[in-house]
């Protein structure tokens, strides 16, 4: 998605009070918008905790502020400058975490960004966008630009199945159809169940749902969807992040307190430390994650995933 988002930005840079920020990262790909931006382009070196302050005053100031670096230095390492210094004083700040999830999954733990938005969203009026697919970026941005409360991009990359046709952006949207248990499924996540969810017999297809903002609530989900959860009395929950903090936890918070007897079911990130390291998709496999795994948790290993 890093190619999209330049693109966006650059659109965007004729705004002559939008600055840029980078923890000294975005090579080979974010040159076009330093040639658009000039001096507004500021490498700020390897000091997030410096850089996120900065921008911090360049909002107050009235500058449209955006703060880029990869996911785990975006959030954790300056996590009390994003508190102190832009969350309780109200700045639209627009924090871009690059790799969300197991994005730098070779890396190591120190790389992993899976409490992200959990961690982020204990923060006053936080806002989280985790776009789906590669089409999604240019509206995202639209929207965190225009947002007047602080804002995290979580980006990943779009990974729907070759000749599927990507429908218009919105916060939620239907991928797959059938009288199955409802699956919400977060960012980037859900455009890998598609062609597996698309397999399965039409009597058991389940119905994917691809959610790409956050904090979620009860009345902005679709009527479709919450009519499909009930008429389930279940509803699965799969995303890049540890269970503590996740949509699963938030889901089950809200249905709670409604006083409806349905199910969460939580698939999630599993942890941050394996004794073996790989590609994202590796460690998605590693957490339960991959296509084949959700399928036997939802129908059951003996259930046959075959065409109809």
């Amino acid at each position: 998605m890093r190619k999209q988002l330049c693109d966006a930005l650059v659109a965007r840079s004729a705004n002559p009070q939008m600055v840029f920020l980078t923890g000294d990262l975005g090579f080979m790909a974010l040159e076009p918008l330093q040639l658009a931006m000039g001096p507004r382009f500021i490498n700020a070196g390897v000091a997030e905790q410096n850089m996120v302050s900065v921008a911090a005053a360049m909002a107050k100031e009235g500058l449209e502020t955006w703060v880029y670096s990869i996911a785990p230095f975006c959030y954790a390492r300056s996590f009390e400058q994003i508190r102190n210094d832009i969350a309780f004083h109200g700045l639209p700040v627009k924090l871009i975490g690059n790799g969300g999830g197991y994005g730098y999954g070779v890396m190591g733990p120190t790389h992993h960004a899976i409490e992200d938005y959990g961690v982020l969203l204990t923060l006053p009026a936080m806002r989280v966008f985790t776009p789906v697919f590669d089409e999604d970026i240019s509206e995202v941005v639209r929207r965190v630009g225009e947002s007047a409360s602080v804002g995290y991009l979580r980006l990943g990359r779009g990974e729907p199945p070759y000749g599927f046709e990507v429908p218009a952006y919105a916060p939620w949207r239907q991928l797959t159809d059938g009288p199955g248990m409802p699956v919400i499924a977060v960012g980037p996540l859900a455009g890998t169940y598609i062609e597996a969810f698309e397999k399965v017999t039409p009597e058991e297809r389940p119905n994917l749902w691809a959610l790409a903002e956050l904090p979620m609530e009860l009345d902005q989900a679709p009527v479709r969807l919450m009519a499909q959860i009930a008429a389930s009395g279940a509803v699965c929950v799969v995303e890049e992040h540890v269970q503590q903090g996740g949509v699963a936890a938030q889901l089950a918070l809200q249905m709670a307190s409604t006083g409806r007897p349905v199910t969460v079911r939580s698939l999630h990130a599993r942890a941050h430390n394996y004794g073996r390291y790989g590609s994202q998709r590796f460690m998605r496999e590693r957490s339960g994650l991959a296509p084949e795994r959700v399928l036997e948790c939802l129908l059951g290993e003996s259930r046959p995933h075959g065409h109809a």
